[in-house]
């Protein structure tokens, strides 16, 4: 337990000192991270994102592909909707193949990262 706090600890110092853009956060906790909105299978069979793929990606995630967001620090997360209000989550797919922040509840099961959508907003 002392090594994992003293790694944390080195983390945030080199993120105070060094100016990176690295979010901590607990499984189940309000998380918030910046990057593009891709469609995971675009994304993930041929590695296609950015303004040449957005008129793809917006198709691919309003006809049911799953949809992701390639963070700025090149995490990817799967992203979901709420059980009890989906209308972020919908939102998000206009915004396919754009930038933006993406809040909502961070976790992560079987090496899998993901965000229960609760609001996007363009950048």
């Amino acid at each position: 337990m002392k090594r994992a706090r003293k790694l944390v600890c080195a983390a945030v110092a080199l993120q105070v000192v060094f100016g990176l853009g690295i979010v901590w956060a607990e499984e189940g906790e309000m998380f918030s991270a910046e990057g593009e909105i891709v469609d995971m299978a675009c994304y993930v069979s041929r590695e296609a994102k950015g303004p040449d793929h957005a008129g793809c990606a917006k198709s691919c995630v309003k006809n049911g592909q799953p949809m992701g967001l390639l963070g700025d620090d090149g995490t990817l997360y799967l992203l979901y909707a709420s059980h009890k209000d989906g209308a972020p989550f919908e939102a998000a797919k206009d915004h396919a193949g754009s930038k933006v922040q993406v809040s909502g509840t961070l976790s992560t099961t079987a090496g899998v990262k993901g965000i229960e959508v609760s609001a996007v907003k363009a950048l």
